[in-house]
């Protein structure tokens, strides 16, 4: 997917909004706003701890705070295969519906198309969002010596998806980190100004998000395995499927790239909150090991943490 979006989208749609390859592009219209669109075809469309109509709002609002900017309005585009039982889309509109609200954005606008059986799988949505920009926030802003905060725990949403897509009947209660991120991180970005870079570890999780950052800053990354919050259950899971959670998809996450001096009052806002009681300081950037990430393990020699390098989880949003 990396060198897809580089070698073919960017070079044929190469230009400065583009460019920067962020979760929203910002645009200059009387006052700076981000614009972002996405795309969720995630099945089983229903999963512990959410749904494609919940996953379709907060990832879209997620992907404009992780730009900095406040969400406004959404617009929703349903692509829906013939013969779809009803009541199933009620449900999903209805939980769109709980989301924007919870959320406090507007669904603005939107389009249904009904395709052929076998076009699609039961129903895809295509979103856009437009948010205002409250604190510019770059890669390009990122210095040696700036901490990296995880807002809470890894590992939860590739899990859950897989587990009831499987069915595979373990009995780890797994729920989805599905969550709009504006409550969370609206304040910190309203009030703390050293917050450099956000970025939220979805597909290929924690450790394909560093390597982006790492390679695009053109500096290393070195975190603390002891740092990174796992919970006892996601860690059985995934040793028992031969999975490690730092590639597992987020949907519920942020990645905060903050100036040393700011970090500590950043870590303490976000744990006020119920979705960032588990935040840690995982790491910082470094001046080494450029485009590299570095996991330090206190039973172990340092390791480098590679890109994923497939799709582990395939339709996990």
């Amino acid at each position: 997917m990396h060198q897809l979006i580089r070698g073919l989208f960017l070079e044929r749609l190469d230009n400065p909004a583009l460019r920067n390859l962020a979760d929203s592009a910002t645009l200059d219209y009387q006052e700076k706003i981000a614009f972002t669109t996405d795309s969720f075809v995630v099945h089983p469309l229903f999963f512990p701890g959410g749904d494609i109509g919940k996953l379709a709002v907060c990832g879209t609002v997620n992907d404009l705070v992780m730009a900095g900017a406040e969400p406004q309005y959404l617009a929703l585009a349903f692509i829906i295969e013939e013969g779809l039982d009803y009541a199933v889309l009620e449900k999903i509109v209805g939980s769109v519906a709980r989301s924007a609200s919870q959320s406090r954005v507007v669904v603005a606008t939107g389009d249904i198309k009904v395709v052929e059986k076998g076009s699609c799988d039961k129903v895809f949505i295509n979103t856009a969002g437009i948010g205002r920009i409250i604190q510019q926030l770059s890669i390009k802003k990122i210095r040696p010596g700036d901490k990296i905060i995880l807002s809470g725990d890894i590992g939860r949403h590739g899990l859950a998806v897989l587990a009831k897509r499987k069915e595979l009947g373990l009995d780890f209660n797994i729920k989805s980190d599905c969550a709009a991120l504006n409550g969370l991180l609206m304040p910190a970005l309203k009030g703390i100004a050293g917050i450099r870079f956000m970025r939220d570890p979805t597909r290929g999780g924690l450790a394909t998000t560093l390597n982006e950052i790492s390679e695009s800053a053109g500096l290393g990354v070195i975190i603390e395995e002891d740092e990174i919050p796992v919970s006892k259950t996601v860690k059985v899971a995934a040793e028992l499927l031969g999975i490690d959670p730092l590639y597992i998809a987020n949907e519920g996450r942020a990645v905060l790239v903050v100036e040393p001096k700011a970090a500590g009052e950043t870590l303490a806002l976000l744990r006020r909150h119920k979705l960032g009681r588990n935040a840690s300081i995982i790491g910082e950037i470094s001046a080494r090991y450029r485009g590299r990430v570095i996991l330090n393990n206190r039973f172990a020699s340092p390791r480098i943490i590679e890109m994923l390098s497939g799709e582990q989880f395939p339709r996990i949003c």
